[in-house]
């Protein structure tokens, strides 16, 4: 009997409550045998009801915790014992109706999570020993080649060996539009191929897929209380014991049971323990399903308290796709220059590095020499070994470093930073050979991002990158920032970002996560952009835009700040019912029935007012 579902036991208690209504106010009210029989169901409908709530009483208690259900089982024993089993029956069915909707309200603010793992791929297509066949998605192996059809889920993150489809990557990116995929690029599990064929080497498995890694994470951020939301947890925690010493004392003085019972059915904080969580539940729902992963309540606390953002340059601000704009010889032909310096960079991941290389190979064909020795020094540049000959790329503190004197080039250097360029120099130990000047593209949506923060209510936007000062001065002017830190590695980020928020309070570091992993491990939050596939940079980022859509940051920091707006909300609605309850009870304007109505409907008013979170961003799109 008593393991129906709360589905079940609010029907039942519900036609038991109308029967004894009908029995006891309508049919024969003055014979006796009737308003025993409506006692007698009242009473059972109280057991019923009240079964699962004494229950997790008495398992609370087992464990010293005083809560909701102890508050509600007290006064339904005690309308039973002072023979108000109409008000018992009312406190247990509205407390057990009251849970129900909101276990069905609460469902609704996690189907933006379920909605993501519906996208979780059933089967995977793979090719073994010349044959198809279809095989769990856990059965995948590292190196197995999977087709994916038209209407198809991905299976796996992996490389596109063969084929050109359009793939609907909004699971994973929250990217409206299907992106198209050719040889080479990559493609992520959860995303569903819309048009056209693919063949693809997976790369990435199982748990290790970033739509896995998605879900992970999304599930953690769940469980992250944030600071509001653990005050009010110790709150309640001291509030309802005290609660029941007030009663006890109310009833005492009063001489009034009644009194007592109904001030601990006003007083349950359901709605004032609830205000925070369920509002952190539906926007970090909302944000992972479009793209942006806030990793807890405690994140999102802070996104919404944030008054200063750092920005690295390369890949965040710009395009981080630079192009050789100029290139200036000394001693060598300019091919010859070119090819040593693509050789040079063969090893490195840095854009620019990439920059050259494509160059390069645009105009001298596939290059697949690579250098005998080669050493990355971060925030310097690079130095490899070539046929015997050592080499120097990189920047002025390089050849400093290096004791290689370039004031000759300095008129140059200057003249090329003056015009946003990156001048990379090469240099051997007694020469030098040439310099490659290297543009990258301003985001488009960077400028209106910048504009969009400060209305937001962000003072200061800075921006931090190695480059020298010129070009990073060009950036920030352009972009229209407060500041600008340039030439720094990345220790020297770290200490500008504890400047900064020594100066302005918690401080955010925007970076695409390649350069920037102890600077966004360092910030409070650190923000990584265009994630996907990126595991560092998911991993030590506290918010993770998953596409390279920087304007994402703009919807983030407006969904923390209308979460934060949500929860104050919540809170001081709660507090308000709470308080008009305990005034009605003392002016005896308040029963037990009506003031668990109203508290039960209070703590729904505060789920449908969170809920709204769900379609924060809706119209922007």
């Amino acid at each position: 009997m008593f393991k129906l579902s709360k589905k079940q036991i609010v029907w039942i208690t519900g036609l038991m409550a109308i029967a004894a209504i009908i029995l006891n106010k309508v049919i024969h009210k003055d014979i006796e045998g009737y308003a025993a029989v409506s006692i007698v169901i009242m009473i059972l409908a109280t057991v019923i009801a009240g079964y699962n709530i004494f229950k997790t009483a008495l398992v609370g208690l087992r464990y010293r915790v005083v809560g909701i259900d102890l508050l509600v089982s007290i006064a339904a024993i005690g309308a039973v014992i002072i023979g108000e089993y109409w008000e018992a029956q009312a406190v247990t069915f509205l407390f057990t109706i009251g849970d129900y909707l909101e276990s069905l309200t609460l469902e609704k603010t996690r189907n933006s999570i379920r909605s993501l793992m519906d996208l979780a791929p059933d089967t995977a297509r793979v090719r073994r020993n010349n044959e198809e066949i279809e095989i769990s998605p856990d059965e995948v192996l590292y190196g197995d080649l999977l087709i994916i059809k038209p209407g198809e889920k991905i299976a796996v993150d992996g490389k596109v060996l063969e084929g050109s489809a359009y793939v609907n990557q909004a699971a994973i990116t929250g990217e409206s539009m299907p992106v198209s995929r050719n040889p080479g690029e990559e493609v992520f599990s959860g995303t569903i191929l819309e048009s056209g064929y693919l063949l693809v080497k997976a790369e990435k498995v199982g748990e290790d897929t970033t739509f896995a890694r998605i879900l992970h994470m999304v599930e953690e951020a769940q469980d992250k209380k944030a600071g509001s939301q653990k005050f009010l947890e110790k709150f309640a925690a001291w509030y309802t014991p005290a609660i029941i010493v007030l009663s006890i004392a109310a009833g005492l003085i009063s001489r009034d049971i009644r009194l007592a019972l109904t001030l601990l059915v006003v007083s349950c904080p359901g709605a004032l323990v609830i205000s925070t969580p369920i509002s952190y539940v539906a926007a970090i729902g909302n944000g992972a399903k479009n793209g942006v992963l806030i990793k807890g309540g405690e994140i999102m606390e802070k996104l919404g308290r944030l008054k200063a953002i750092a920005f690295d340059k390369t890949g965040t601000l710009t395009e981080g796709k630079p192009g050789v704009s100029r290139i200036k010889t000394y001693d060598m032909d300019e091919d010859q220059f070119l090819r040593l310096a693509a050789i040079g960079e063969s090893y490195s991941e840095h854009p620019l590095a990439a920059a050259i290389i494509m160059k390069a190979e645009e105009k001298l064909g596939r290059i697949t020499e690579t250098p005998d020795d080669a050493r990355m020094l971060i925030g310097y540049g690079l130095v490899f070994t070539y046929e015997g000959t050592e080499y120097y790329m990189g920047n002025r503190r390089l050849l400093a470093d290096k004791k290689i004197d370039y004031s000759a080039l300095e008129d140059y250097l200057n003249a090329e930073e003056a015009l946003g360029r990156t001048a990379v120099i090469m240099a051997s130990e007694d020469k030098l050979h040439g310099i490659i000047s290297i543009a990258d593209t301003i985001r488009p949506e960077a400028k209106q991002l910048v504009s969009d923060l400060h209305s937001q209510g962000i003072e200061h936007i800075v921006m931090l990158t190695g480059d020298n000062r010129r070009s990073a001065q060009a950036v920030a002017d352009e972009l229209g920032l407060d500041g600008h830190y340039s030439e720094l590695l990345p220790e020297d980020k770290v200490s500008s970002l504890e400047d900064l928020s020594a100066k302005y309070g918690q401080t955010a570091m925007v970076g695409d996560g390649i350069n920037d992993a102890p600077a966004l491990a360092s910030a409070d939050p650190g923000i990584a952009i265009g994630a996907a596939g990126a595991d560092v940079a998911m991993e030590t980022a506290d918010v993770v835009l998953m596409s390279n859509d920087i304007g994402k940051l703009s919807y983030a920091m407006g969904l923390s700040r209308a979460t934060s707006n949500n929860v104050k909300q919540n809170v001081i609605f709660a507090i308000i019912i709470v308080i008009v309850l305990l005034a009605g009870v003392l002016l005896q304007e308040v029963n037990m029935s009506l003031g668990m109505l109203v508290h039960e409907g209070s703590v729904l008013l505060v789920i449908l007012n969170a809920m709204r979170l769900m379609n924060y961003g809706r119209k922007a799109k």
